[in-house]
């Protein structure tokens, strides 16, 4: 088994904040990620496939397919937006933590990775901030 992982960039904006919750309580849940306004990130992400070698390629998943699969899955759904506002967040009513994004991000890749072949997604990694990463799915 081989794995490949492929790195992508978005820029977008959140505000940590439970719906139902006072702004006081945000603000201690929080801090000032609770703020109303808003604030953004240029979050990267590292999607992780393995699965056996294609015998005539030599690769797992052609890393092309895999880059159009996260732009159609991720990149123009969540670049550039208020992710608080997506349907992806906002009709499941999560707060749009990096931890929640690593995991929708996950779910939206796993079945598109999988009809793409015999590779499997196996990880996704949320690099939010210079000393914050989150990782949904098998650890290493």
């Amino acid at each position: 088994m081989i794995s490949l992982t492929r790195c992508y960039r978005f820029p977008a904006a959140h505000v940590l904040a439970i719906p139902t919750a006072s702004d006081a309580e945000n603000r201690q849940l929080y801090g000032k990620c609770a703020n109303p306004a808003g604030h953004g990130h240029d979050y990267g992400v590292e999607v992780t496939v393995a699965g056996p070698q294609d015998e005539r390629t030599g690769r797992v998943i052609d890393p092309a397919r895999l880059d159009a699969i996260f732009e159609e899955r991720v990149g123009r759904r969540l670049a550039h937006r208020m992710l608080n506002e997506l349907p992806l967040f906002a009709d499941r009513d999560l707060v749009p933590t990096a931890e929640n994004i690593a995991r929708v991000v996950f779910e939206e890749l796993a079945g598109p990775v999988a009809g793409s072949g015999a590779a499997r997604l196996r990880r996704v990694r949320v690099l939010e901030t210079r000393r914050n990463s989150f990782v949904y799915g098998e650890m290493e």
